[in-house]
């Protein structure tokens, strides 16, 4: 067998960039036909790759999946993070509510706008929640770290309200974040009659700032 660190095509590439190719290719491809429907060898004939290179570099088909998981997650969760940092500065510590939850809001949102380069990212995300492997799974319900900030900011920004109140409430708002899919705006579309659309990414922010807001206010 061809050692998966000598490509196939002309030129050659580095392994750096053979891996590259892989977890790019793959993360389109497991984004747009779902998990169980992309094999070792699709990704590696769409990449240009020896077959071997998934093996080589990440271990496993399953192993790719979540190191695709875990890269994208973590990058989206810094952007929230130093959003909702930058809010803080902005208020001297004490950021309003509206702004805690553009910082939880925004990026996911951002990411899945029609003109996005992150767009392919997001619904690999998407996926992960529905089709997710063992480990994704386990990460999905015991990794919290990246929320526990945002209620804590929650917390702080409504004292008078019960901590139990808090998190339900920020737990309806991931809802509003989760439902925020291709599959439910075609439904919303039908259902409105061709009133709603999903391009105007920053008038949808708006749209959930205000509903959101008002249940952390009431």
């Amino acid at each position: 067998m061809t050692d998966p660190r000598v490509q196939d095509h002309p030129g050659g590439e580095t392994e750096a960039a053979t891996k590259a190719a892989v977890f790019c290719t793959a993360e389109r491809l497991f984004a747009l036909n779902g998990f169980q429907n992309v094999s070792v060898r699709d990704i590696t004939a769409e990449a240009g790759v020896n077959l071997a290179s998934v093996n080589y570099h990440f271990g496993s088909k399953d192993a790719l999946l979540f190191e695709i998981f875990r890269r994208r997650t973590a990058e989206l969760n810094r952007e929230r993070a130093r959003m909702l940092h930058e809010a803080a500065d902005r208020h001297a510590g004490k950021p309003p509510v509206r702004d805690i939850l553009e910082a939880l809001f925004a990026p996911p949102l951002r990411w899945g706008g029609p003109d996005s380069d992150r767009r392919v990212s997001i619904q690999f995300i998407i996926r992960a929640r529905s089709e997710g492997t063992e480990d994704m799974r386990e990460a999905l319900a015991k990794d919290v770290s990246h929320l526990a900030r945002f209620a804590d900011a929650l917390i702080a920004a409504r004292p008078e309200l019960a901590r139990e109140d808090v998190y339900w409430r920020l737990h309806f708002c991931l809802g509003m974040v989760h439902n925020n899919r291709f599959a439910e705006f075609d439904r919303l579309h039908v259902l409105s009659d061709g009133l709603t659309r999903e391009g105007d990414t920053e008038a949808l922010l708006q749209r959930m700032l205000d509903f959101a807001e008002a249940g952390f206010l009431a």
